[in-house]
């Protein structure tokens, strides 16, 4: 767990650690999919591209809060969820994770999201196409909880991301690259 929650978050904190991985790339939020289509055929893609940059730099400041909160489920598992976690689904580790650790990964990621979208001024970008779009007859207004939309799905990109940690582990002899994991997983 150590291993791939490390790995995971390593990944996910560098610069386009979420931008660049297409698998946790967080995108203009969903319900506001009809004016994103509406913004760029204004010729807006510039400003919506690096709108959507800024979504995920700020999901990359908050993932380097998430080591210490993993490493504090880690070290509360029981035996039982040990047994538990090696005996169970491909994902299980993920899951005892995902249980033991949202409530804290929001509490520690919504302020970093915030800050991180203040630092970068997302309202320089977000309140010029909200104003925009929202003057274009006829269509729902828009004005989503950016902060919130971004923690989870930041908190949701780590969990891919550790499961896909946790895959490799149980699967791939090279990521099993401790002696316990050899001997755990080792064919």
């Amino acid at each position: 767990l150590t291993i791939g929650t490390n790995t995971a978050g390593a990944s996910a904190s560098k610069t386009d650690g979420f931008n660049k991985n297409q698998l946790i790339r967080i995108p203009f939020p969903k319900e506001a999919t009809e004016m994103k289509k509406t913004l760029e055929g204004l010729g807006m893609s510039k400003q919506v591209n690096a709108f959507e940059t800024q979504l995920n730099r700020a999901a990359e400041d908050a993932a380097k809060k998430a080591a210490p909160i993993f490493l504090d489920a880690i070290k509360k598992m029981t035996i039982t969820d040990g047994l538990t976690i090696l005996q169970g689904k491909q994902d299980e580790a993920t899951q005892y994770l995902r249980k033991n650790t949202s409530s804290n990964l929001t509490t520690a990621f919504r302020p970093v999201i915030n800050e991180s979208l203040q630092k970068v001024q997302i309202t320089s970008y977000w309140s010029p196409l909200m104003k925009k779009y929202n003057r274009i007859p006829g269509v729902k207004k828009q004005n989503p909880d950016l902060a919130g939309y971004v923690t989870q799905k930041a908190i949701d990109g780590m969990f891919v991301l550790i499961a896909q940690e946790e895959g490799k582990i149980r699967k791939d002899p090279a990521a099993q690259i401790t002696n316990l994991l050899q001997l755990v997983f080792g064919r």
